[in-house]
């Protein structure tokens, strides 16, 4: 299709982005190169190229309609040149890591341009023998966290390949299916009667659904106005500076796996209380008064059907927990954020004041238009810090015979937000992208670290 409408969430992610805030997700990807002379960078680029080229996604741009009033639609770019998209920097000698990951923050604060396709793609290359590096950039808009890893794993060999096979097979299986197939009777595009009753009560219950949220989120932000901590945590709610600093730390999975074996729950229970635990470290070591009220994180979580193939568009809702940050015991954080979520999980993602995201399908666009700035500055009033898993793939990938070895997401900063925090799982290693506004928090290294140092605690109770 050449033309597709934005549907509402990815309307209001698009209208929400200014300077200071651009709305893109970003990842940075380390890969290893087997031997001298190996990945050579000019095939790297090449191949990049090639691969960005062929994923229609990347394609697309955004163009205002007429109608809906207020809407915008996806269109292919006649004029689409892939070469605008993709750049190489040459990084000094070094330690890569650092340099990459510095360098992955500044580009972060750069929006997109939104005349164009909105993604960016940086072949990070270092010094002779160095590992090397790819930074993606693309807008929210365009993808939540699913569909980005859908999107951007185009461009490992694994997937590349397949993908070939499969367009293959699907060029030929239309072919076979026209020699000797049996006519199909055309269906009527108007609804019947049952039809018209079951998207009346579908969306009677939408409506239904979008009025307990609101009225829930009205609820959390008057308690939180009347809550918020003046000797609160400082830096996360910081005057936004449009700066950004990348940090970086890495977990393993069979240490999470572990202390979950022990204190139940699921794996994700445990990273957010190792955040909760980090945010404490970290805080008492900067000289912080440790918040009266807890922090509150928004973790997000996808609406996609178990199984099911990652359509267009942002499929998204949240749940709001509060981060234990005043807890000492760090057995007794993991306990508290536990609990708190198996009562989000029990509520489900389209309750509660975290579901924000759902009421997006129940405005009409130009309330998107003229309403995602107001929207956008209320965050502060909702949540501290936000904290998500991105999904990758479980099997070994590789980009030109070079193997992929570390990958770390990172999230967009919402107005009012100076953190967010994106954990990816990937040859059993957890891999943590602290984004952070550059002024607010120009130790977020720190903070990285301490996530190494709080698992270990936890790791050592278990033991």
């Amino acid at each position: 299709m050449s033309t597709e409408l934005l549907a509402p969430l990815d309307l209001a992610f698009w209208h929400l982005e200014s300077a200071d805030h651009p709305m893109h997700l970003g990842a940075l990807a380390h890969f290893a190169r087997p031997g001298t002379g190996e990945c050579d960078s000019a095939e790297i680029l090449e191949l990049l190229a090639t691969r960005a080229a062929a994923i229609p996604r990347l394609r697309m741009r955004v163009r205002d309609v007429l109608l809906p009033v207020g809407g915008s639609a996806w269109s292919v770019d006649k004029d689409f040149d892939v070469r605008r998209h993709l750049r190489q920097v040459r990084l000094p000698a070094g330690d890569f890591a650092a340099a990459s990951a510095r360098l992955a923050g500044e580009l972060m604060e750069r929006p997109l341009e939104r005349g164009l396709p909105p993604w960016e793609m940086y072949l990070l290359t270092g010094g002779p023998g160095d590992p090397f590096g790819v930074l993606v950039k693309l807008h929210h808009a365009l993808a939540d966290g699913m569909r980005a890893v859908a999107i951007g794993a185009g461009i490992f060999d694994e997937i590349a390949d397949t993908r070939t096979a499969r367009a293959g097979r699907t060029v030929l299986g239309r072919m076979n299916a026209g020699r000797g197939a049996r006519p199909v009777p055309p269906r009527s595009w108007l609804p019947g009667p049952w039809q018209v009753a079951g998207m009346a009560r579908g969306r009677i219950e939408e409506l239904g659904r979008a009025v307990g949220v609101g009225a829930s989120l009205v609820g959390a932000s008057l308690a939180r106005a009347g809550r918020l901590d003046p000797r609160g945590a400082a830096a996360l709610s910081a005057t936004s500076s449009g700066t950004r600093r990348l940090a970086t730390a890495v977990l393993r999975v069979d240490d999470v796996q572990e202390v979950r074996r022990v204190a139940g729950g699921t794996a994700n229970d445990v990273l957010l209380a190792t955040v909760a635990g980090a945010l404490r470290r970290w805080m008492t070591e900067r000289g912080d008064d440790l918040p009266l009220s807890d922090p509150s994180a928004l973790v997000p979580v996808s609406r996609r059907r178990p199984g099911s193939t990652p359509g267009s568009g942002n499929t998204l809702s949240a749940y709001l927990l509060g981060l234990p940050v005043s807890q000492p015991d760090p057995w007794a954080r993991l306990y508290t954020v536990r609990t708190g979520m198996d009562r989000n999980k029990a509520a489900g993602p389209l309750r509660g004041a975290g579901a924000v995201a759902v009421l997006a399908d129940q405005l009409p666009p130009l309330a998107h238009r003229f309403g995602a700035p107001i929207a956008g500055n209320a965050a502060r009033m909702l949540f501290d810090v936000l904290v998500t898993s991105v999904p990758l793939p479980r099997s070994a990938l590789s980009l030109g015979g070079c193997p992929l070895r570390e990958v770390y997401p990172m999230a967009p900063l919402a107005r009012g937000q100076s953190l967010a925090v994106a954990m990816s799982t990937y040859g059993g290693h957890v891999h943590v992208g602290l984004v952070a506004d550059g002024k607010a928090l120009p130790d977020v290294d720190r903070l990285a670290r301490s996530m190494e140092e709080e698992l270990a605690a936890l790791l050592a109770l278990v033991r």
